[in-house]
């Protein structure tokens, strides 16, 4: 593709007539039958239409040529990989900024709702308790209602800042010595409501021989919570969620959520983690959710140095599981 064919270049100097090569690219198809090595050089020589030095001196000018060709492609290739390189390191420096400036946007936005929604709940808090006067039943539904959606809405402010904090790389750990049976047993006994709403049923397994875990503790009980919820999210009523804790061999625990919901096909599993991202992203999506969760779960547990695996068989349940490290007697 470099340089023309030696037959094109013999013509091309004047070495041969059109009528030679075609004359030599027969009798070279001949001889192959009985020698498949046979060259068109050679059959050249052998009808006499050129001879060795001419034909020597063409194949040497065609290598130079063919170098020289193969120079310029390399810098050509060189330099198309430097700009294009050049091009993705710029791509990805606004990429960066983006992120930066999304982290900041959802940041200041989630301080910002605080202030008004401690108000919020401040005085719902006050009419709940009849201090600015007696209710009727129906008032005082309403205002429960009302209680619950504020305490939501913390619930996904708290989140979004955590979220924020992640994003920037501040978001801190207080390691220690943590007592993960409680923290489990108290993370099922929290969810246990939200799970009898739903029919489904949700308890621990967790021996009592697990040793501490290292760990920040207000943090994995989130992790803990929102997994549990997670699960009792997408089971369907008549199913069980199981929060298993053990000891593996050597210096870990291993924690896992599993649950008898509705599955996650294979091609999506990582898309669960990405934020403000749903798998039903349709408007009429069945689940809600902010689609924080789980990011903030992966990045939780990988601060404390570990990883979550997913395993899950759609229509039939999933399971997440993380190891931390336990604390030495």
């Amino acid at each position: 593709m470099l340089v023309p064919r030696l037959g094109e270049y013999l013509v091309q100097r004047g070495y041969i007539t059109e009528l030679d090569l075609q004359k030599a690219l027969a009798y070279q198809q001949e001889q192959m039958e009985h020698d498949q090595t046979y060259l068109l050089g050679q059959a050249l020589i052998d009808l006499k239409l050129i001879s060795r030095a001419i034909l020597d001196q063409a194949v040497t000018e065609q290598i130079i040529q063919l170098r020289s060709a193969l120079q310029a492609a390399n810098r050509n290739l060189e330099r198309r990989v430097q700009e294009r390189t050049a091009e993705l390191q710029q791509a990805l420096q606004r990429l960066s900024e983006l992120s930066q400036v999304k982290a900041n946007f959802v940041s200041n936005i989630s301080h910002e709702l605080r202030t008004p929604l401690t108000h919020i709940k401040g005085y719902l808090g006050l009419m709940i308790s009849e201090s600015l006067g007696p209710l009727t039943p129906e008032q005082r539904y309403a205002l429960t209602v009302s209680q619950r959606s504020a305490s939501r809405l913390e619930e996904i402010i708290n989140d979004l800042i955590m979220f924020s904090l992640a994003s920037k790389g501040e978001l801190s750990l207080r390691l220690e010595a943590v007592d993960i049976k409680r923290l489990g047993n108290l993370a099922v006994k929290t969810a246990a409501e939200k799970a009898a709403e739903r029919d489904v049923t949700v308890h621990a397994v967790i021996p009592d021989d697990v040793p501490p875990v290292q760990a920040d503790s207000q943090k994995i009980a989130w992790v803990l919570s929102q997994l549990l919820d997670n699960g009792i999210k997408f089971t369907p009523a008549g199913g069980r969620v199981v929060l298993n804790i053990k000891q593996e061999i050597g210096d870990l625990v291993m924690i896992s959520v599993s649950d008898t919901g509705i599955g996650i096909p294979p091609e999506k599993v990582e898309e669960i983690f990405e934020p403000f991202h749903q798998l039903d992203e349709s408007s009429t999506r069945k689940y809600g959710g902010a689609g924080l969760g789980l990011s903030l779960v992966r990045q939780i547990v990988e601060a404390h140095g570990s990883l979550i695996d997913v395993q899950s068989i759609e229509g039939h349940g999933t399971t997440f599981r993380f190891p931390l490290l336990a604390m030495k007697n």
